[in-house]
């Protein structure tokens, strides 16, 4: 029988973390599994691994708190989000000089809306962490955390030295490429109005093999997302530490270009790294032609031409649109433990995590903003993972990899210039 997931049921955790009891009205008749999902939700450290930002975040356009976005601190709050990776993207375009300097100026400039929000707007809810015992302390603390991630060294331009900076700005993960090959490496999906060919280095390039090396040296998790298999391989040999793959799928049970395969997923095991499932449709269920054309149909009916305009509806209707996705067959949050499920069995519980991908493309039936998280507990509880297991899900994993990326870099010699 298909999971029918509820909206904000986080609800249910709060009452939790204040003691209170919980009302099983709140979600049409919680019973004790729910409670006790809720219970664990609410004990363990939740961390996801992406979320995006506009340009003008942090500004009177974009309140980190309130704004309409699948990401916001109300919504962490409400869903007992503990950590975003708040992600400094800048897009790919030719490689000039020129363009160079306007995408390293384009990263400062989401660097700089992250301490905004953090230091300035609000210093009471949310602090940045520089490391992964910061994760830790903060969290005790109360406040929510911002950790920073950069996707697409393309804001690396061909200057290693950048690395360092963007390290003392926070920075704590490189995706090496995004859409497109860049300097450092081939792309999973090259451009062609880039004049990308179907592979440039054949892997990482020699520059890039210096950049890994520097990100080892720093303590700059290495993230293989986006990058072609051969470039991910070269990658995980290359790296003195464990990689990550931020927001990326399993292959074998959906065959995207973006997800990995068996065999990368076995290398990135052998190298103690970690799998970020992510909540992203086309990279979770390969949908039918039907269910294709049965989406725009009901993104019509209410108005909207996209997910971009679902803050355009009412509470009430986006309720609605999302129980018509659900009935379309939409990927949902069971498609996403499908995936960790997959994981799981082939390379352990230690390498898998979780991500979303909000206000970058993800969004699913049951996690379609921050303030549905605890549906996913709720599901991988229903599956039959334990406390323990879901720690290690949801963030233990990742800390550990980050963990290991600072002990490598305080092993490291100096940079030798």
């Amino acid at each position: 029988m298909k999971t029918m997931y509820p909206l904000h049921t986080a609800i249910l955790a709060v009452a939790l973390a204040l003691g209170g009891h919980v009302d099983s009205r709140a979600q049409g008749g919680a019973d004790q599994s729910d409670e006790r999902a809720l219970a664990i939700h609410e004990a363990v450290l939740t961390i996801d691994s992406h979320d995006d930002i506009p340009f003008n975040f942090a500004s009177d356009a974009v309140d980190p708190l309130d704004a309409p976005r699948q990401v916001n601190l109300q919504k962490m709050l409400a869903g007992g989000l503990d950590v975003a990776f708040f992600i400094v993207y800048v897009p790919q375009t030719t490689r000039t000089p020129e363009n160079y300097a306007q995408a390293q100026a384009r990263a400062i400039t989401k660097f700089d809306a992250i301490h905004r929000m953090a230091e300035e707007l609000y210093p009471d809810l949310i602090e940045i962490a520089y490391s992964a015992d910061d994760v830790e302390r903060i969290n005790a603390s109360g406040k929510l955390v911002a950790a920073i991630g950069i996707e697409n060294g393309y804001s690396i331009g061909q200057d290693t030295s950048l690395l360092e900076r963007y390290h003392e700005l926070g920075a704590r993960y490189v995706t090496l490429a995004h859409n497109g090959h860049n300097a450092i490496a081939d792309s999973a999906q090259p451009r062609a109005n880039l004049g990308d060919s179907l592979a440039e280095h054949g892997g990482i390039s020699e520059f890039g093999e210096e950049v890994i090396a520097e990100m080892n040296r720093l303590g700059i998790m290495i993230d293989i997302s986006h990058i072609s298999r051969a470039a991910a391989l070269d990658a995980i040999r290359l790296s003195r530490a464990p990689v990550m793959a931020s927001h990326s799928n399993a292959r074998g049970l959906t065959d995207h270009v973006r997800n990995l395969d068996d065999e990368t997923l076995l290398a990135l095991r052998d190298n103690g790294g970690v799998m970020q499932t992510t909540a992203f449709a086309g990279y979770l269920k390969e949908a039918t032609a039907a269910e294709i054309e049965a989406t725009n149909a009901a993104l019509a009916e209410f108005g909207i031409a996209g997910f971009g305009d679902w803050f355009s509806l009412s509470e009430g209707e986006r309720e609605r649109l999302e129980a018509r996705l659900a009935e379309i067959g939409y990927a949902d949050v069971g498609n996403l433990i499908d995936h960790v499920d997959y994981a799981v069995e082939l390379i352990g519980i230690d390498h898998v995590g979780l991500s979303s991908d909000f206000d970058g493309g993800g969004g699913i039936v049951g996690w379609f903003d921050a303030a549905d998280t605890a549906n996913v507990t709720l599901e991988l509880v229903s599956r039959g993972y334990g406390e323990e297991e879901i720690a290690k899900l949801w963030g233990g994993n990742l800390l550990r990899v980050w963990r290991e990326a600072e002990r490598i870099a305080a092993e490291s010699p100096p940079r030798a210039d």
